[in-house]
């Protein structure tokens, strides 16, 4: 089995053209054109979701090329009971901010939407639309894991930030 190869070519007015295996990936008519801050959005729609792996190649207006492999997210087995609705699935390692999280403010340089790693990896976040990393962490993840740093790792633009935990 090969893995689909998405190349996202960035334009000087912030638009990207997409190519899923050498075939044009247009956006959805009600977004007009890819940008940027869809990075996310795209993986999603090719991939299903990501339900399947998708190695993506990114061409910056620089010249730069930025290339990583995306595995697909795993999926909770679903129950089959038709008497209730679906429970909605959240994507595993993310949370939302709580009162009792730590805030890593990562710094910029991720590209937008961009999948971060953690590490001690413990979550995973996505950058913001202006390229920023932020993480949230359960402060007793990292009591349990007796972390004095953390490193936030752009999956895509290779950024690399190492912030010592409060």
């Amino acid at each position: 089995m090969s893995v689909p190869h998405l190349v996202l070519d960035v334009h000087e007015d912030g638009t990207m053209s997409a190519t899923l295996d050498h075939h044009p990936v247009a956006a959805p008519e009600d977004v007009g054109a890819w940008r940027r801050a869809m990075f996310a959005q795209i993986i999603d729609h090719v991939t299903g979701d990501r339900a399947i792996p998708v190695r993506v190649t990114v061409h910056e207006v620089d010249g730069s090329t930025f290339t990583d492999i995306l595995p697909a997210a795993k999926r909770p087995a679903l129950k089959r009971d038709t008497d209730s609705e679906p429970e909605p699935v959240r994507k595993p390692g993310r949370r939302r901010r709580g009162a009792d999280s730590i805030e890593i403010d990562g710094g910029d340089g991720f590209i937008s939407g961009e999948d971060i790693a953690v590490a001690v990896i413990v979550a995973h976040t996505d950058a913001t639309p202006d390229g920023r990393a932020r993480a949230l962490l359960d402060p007793q993840v990292v009591a349990a894991a007796k972390a004095a740093e953390v490193v936030l790792v752009g999956r895509v633009s290779g950024t690399i930030a190492v912030r010592g935990l409060p």
